[in-house]
């Protein structure tokens, strides 16, 4: 009822390997014991928007057919969050060996070169056959731009103690599922896509049955609930994060990512596809 069409695992010789070098990265970070804060979580974000990137690139059927299933959905994201970690672990030797003012310095700028690179493949391929086109890419930014603040504003006038608590964390995490849910509503009303998350997708029916569907699409109901939902679920987390900040965010990072990662591909493919 929730699993999106196409969700898809590796035969057992390559998710095997896989889980187990994730299994060490999490336990070596675990035996570190980094701090993590809101600038973690920032540092975090190139990372979940390069996991999209890199399954966008799977959609173009741009990698060997050997290892293209590890860049479908759901393997590609246990990549990601692979080397995230690696070069996390690496970034705390390299801030204690003194080479380097912050963890996060490393962590974020690495991330974001990916993602860049990775993109700019993309984006050059969608320039050589002609197909680029940033339109609704840039309109499904600005429009997540301006849910998020609306529904920031509302939680500072009415939960400030929530706004507070979950600071900048809390901003990424209603930014990246308000960018995943406008950017699934364009999809739907404007490029006539098809939802593959069945749960998404009954939200979109219903709204398709409302009289409104006629005059502002069916959208607009999914976008309302996806951010409505997750403005509650920060305000459940806020005595966690006063308690455990750092075992919180961590969370609150993985469920920003969750919303990331479908709204950057969204993004990347509404631009190049």
């Amino acid at each position: 009822m929730v699993l999106p069409e196409g969700f898809v695992l590796p035969p057992w010789y390559l998710l095997v390997p896989l889980l187990a070098v994730l299994g060490g990265v999490v336990a070596l970070l675990w035996a570190l014991d980094p701090p993590v804060t809101d600038r973690t979580v920032l540092a975090l974000t190139p990372w979940m928007m390069f996991g999209a990137t890199l399954h966008v690139l799977h959609r173009f059927e741009a990698y060997p057919d050997s290892i293209e299933v590890l860049f479908a959905t759901p393997t590609v994201y246990l990549i990601t969050a692979t080397g995230a970690g690696l070069v996390w672990i690496l970034s705390i030797f390299i801030y204690t060996g003194g080479l380097q003012p912050s963890i996060e310095r490393v962590l974020g700028t690495v991330g974001t070169g990916f993602f860049v690179v990775f993109t700019m493949f993309a984006l050059l391929q969608s320039l050589e056959s002609g197909t680029f086109e940033p339109f609704w890419s840039v309109i499904a930014v600005v429009a997540a731009g301006i849910a998020t603040a609306v529904a920031w504003l509302v939680l500072g006038l009415w939960f400030t103690d929530v706004a507070a608590v979950t600071g900048t964390t809390g901003v990424l995490v209603i930014f990246g599922h308000a960018l995943d849910a406008v950017s699934t509503a364009i999809g739907y009303d404007v490029l006539n896509a098809g939802e593959e998350v069945p749960l998404s997708a009954l939200i979109l029916t219903v709204g398709d049955e409302l009289p409104t569907a006629e005059f502002i699409g069916a959208g607009w109901l999914f976008v309302v609930v996806k951010v409505a939902l997750v403005m509650g679920v920060l305000g459940l987390f806020r005595e966690y994060v006063e308690d455990a900040p750092r075992q919180a965010r961590l969370l609150l990072a993985f469920i920003a990512a969750v919303g990331f990662g479908p709204g950057i591909h969204n993004v990347i493919l509404f631009a190049v596809a």
